[in-house]
């Protein structure tokens, strides 16, 4: 029995070993840890800051946002889209200058791409249908289905925008960040400065998140490797954010609030642009640490893992969130998870649920990520496949054919076929 942990330490070891050198070594690894730090963001924020409370026999979404506005400052630390498309512009950019370089048509690359960020989408709405009209069926009220459904849908606006964003790629390798950005500063005058209408915001879920895409694009270029673009960014960014929001009205949260009159980012405002930037400027600037963290093997191996599962953690995270709650429910209506999130207490108790959320994630992880397999030609994809090169790292992970065995994925591919794409499969 003691033998136990020295044998599962020496496996894991050996694990991220090998996972370690079937990577080739032109590969930057700056890329996929930006994009893992990405979905950590993500997922933290929003289990922090969403609240689904009891309310006698209804569920309604808060947020400890919403009833301590000082914990604003904290949602800054866990808006990290802005990086997503940061890295989705470089490896889409790369991407596509190596498909024309190989004589790929780009409807090819374009329906490859897609078919990896679409490929395990369907089982969101598939399962929240069936559960939808289950509970109501069963007397479960409007309001409580609507509110569920809506957490559970809201990543996915995310997919339709980025899709936009990757299908424009060849329009768009080019075109000077400041010009969305001018887009959002007019909007936004005209918005909040002028009385415009509401509906005019909308523009800026194209515009906003064009800035940081096409800094992506700048990014393959090599126009961003000195360090000093990333100070410019981060310091420029976070300068302009502050002044926003201290003199210009902006809402000091960088998530939505439940409630808010104005959300910096249900449409993107010019402050939560500015605030990309500036986070855009601090993951420039994190590239040379992460490329050294990264040679240690354990830490590659674990980014790589989470890279493989980064579009089921991402789908399926807020419905971790929600069966966590809803279960809950069979024993009382338990101190941050149920109750209102209206002081310091309801945080130190939402800490607590954390592990119970990963838990929960992994049961969601263990059911549905065999369907992320789908555009690699592996898993229960009963459908046209497009096929795509599969990595190195997936294959020794996977226990799969060596490079040398695999038709089709080349020995040694260049270099923007072997970045990782927007999902993170490919890694």
């Amino acid at each position: 029995m003691r033998d136990i942990p020295d044998r599962t330490v020496r496996y894991v070891r050996k694990s991220a070993a090998r996972i370690d050198a079937a990577t080739p070594p032109d590969r930057d690894r700056a890329v996929d840890a930006l994009r893992a730090l990405a979905i950590l963001g993500v997922v933290l924020g929003h289990w922090l800051v969403t609240a689904l409370v009891a309310d006698g026999g209804t569920l309604r979404a808060s947020s400890p946002l919403q009833h301590m506005p000082w914990l604003s400052p904290i949602s800054w630390g866990f808006q990290t889209l802005a990086v997503f498309f940061l890295v989705g512009g470089h490896v889409a950019t790369r991407s596509h200058t190596s498909a024309r370089a190989r004589g790929v048509p780009y409807r090819n690359w374009l329906v490859a791409r897609l078919a990896r960020l679409f490929a395990p989408v369907t089982d969101v709405p598939a399962l929240w249908t069936v559960a939808a009209v289950a509970l109501l069926l069963t007397g479960a009220e409007f309001t409580t289905v609507r509110t569920l459904v809506k957490l559970a849908m809201s990543p996915l606006w995310f997919l339709l925008v980025f899709a936009a964003l990757t299908a424009a790629t060849p329009l768009l390798t080019r075109v000077n960040p400041l010009w969305p950005l001018a887009v959002v500063l007019h909007v936004d005058l005209v918005r909040f400065g002028l009385g415009g209408p509401s509906w005019l915001g909308w523009v800026n879920v194209a515009a906003g998140w064009l800035v940081p895409f096409t800094l992506g694009a700048a990014w393959s270029r090599g126009e961003l490797e000195r360090r000093r673009a990333g100070w410019v960014l981060l310091v420029g960014g976070a300068a302009v954010t502050a002044a926003l929001v201290a003199w210009a009205g902006y809402p000091a949260s960088m998530v939505g609030v439940p409630g808010a009159e104005v959300s910096n980012l249900n449409p993107p405002t010019l402050a939560a642009v500015s605030f990309g930037l500036a986070l855009c400027g601090l993951a420039l600037l994190l590239r040379g640490p992460l490329r050294r963290g990264m040679r240690r093997p354990s830490c590659w191996a674990a980014v790589a893992l989470l890279n493989l599962s980064a579009m089921t953690l991402f789908l399926w995270h807020q419905t971790a969130l929600m069966a966590t709650t809803a279960t809950g429910l069979l024993v009382g209506h338990l101190p941050g998870l149920h109750t209102r999130p209206d002081a310091p207490v309801w945080i130190a108790a939402r800490l607590g649920w954390l592990p119970v959320f990963a838990l929960s994630l992994a049961v969601c992880w263990a059911a549905f990520r065999a369907y992320e397999l789908r555009s690699d030609g592996q898993g229960p994809h009963r459908g046209r496949r497009t096929r795509s090169p599969r990595s190195h790292v997936v294959r020794v992970h996977r226990g799969r054919r060596t490079a040398e065995e695999a038709p089709d994925a080349p020995t040694a591919p260049p270099p923007a076929q072997r970045e990782a794409h927007p999902t993170a499969r490919s890694v």
